[in-house]
């Protein structure tokens, strides 16, 4: 069978080619599918002649097989379920990092302009010409 491995996730391609790769992906799994479903049902039909007769066990066959089939893909899907779920707690947690790094810049920086005023006023203080002296005359 053919299926979309999560390492794929993360590779950059145009949407066009990404909607295409994966309707082919998924069309090739639907048919393997199929295929494998029409063995089955195929040799079972020949195995149990009584099968023919029975249409509910043919359906409990095909239930079985369906079980079967869609039991590693369950399995896969629970584990990237659980892996999207780290990776999720994983991202809001440097979330809440890069806030609180962003909020300490922040300070820092208002500390820093606050401190370049009273610096400048200083300076301006000291530049300024002396007080004129009245003239006397």
């Amino acid at each position: 069978m053919t299926a979309t491995r999560p390492e794929s996730i993360g590779t950059e391609k145009p949407d066009s080619e990404k909607t295409s790769e994966t309707d082919q992906a998924v069309t090739a799994f639907e048919g393997e599918i199929r295929e494998f479903i029409r063995r089955d049902v195929t040799f079972l039909r020949r195995r149990t002649p009584e099968a023919q007769a029975a249409p509910e066990s043919e359906a409990e066959n095909v239930n079985a097989l369906v079980r079967r089939v869609s039991g590693n893909s369950l399995e896969e899907i629970d584990r990237v379920i659980l892996e999207l779920r780290t990776v999720r707690d994983m991202l809001r947690s440097e979330g809440e990092r890069v806030t609180r790094e962003v909020a300490g810049f922040a300070s820092l920086n208002h500390a820093a302009v606050t401190s370049m005023k009273v610096i400048a006023d200083s300076l301006a203080k000291w530049r300024s010409p002396p007080p004129r002296i009245p003239d006397a005359g």
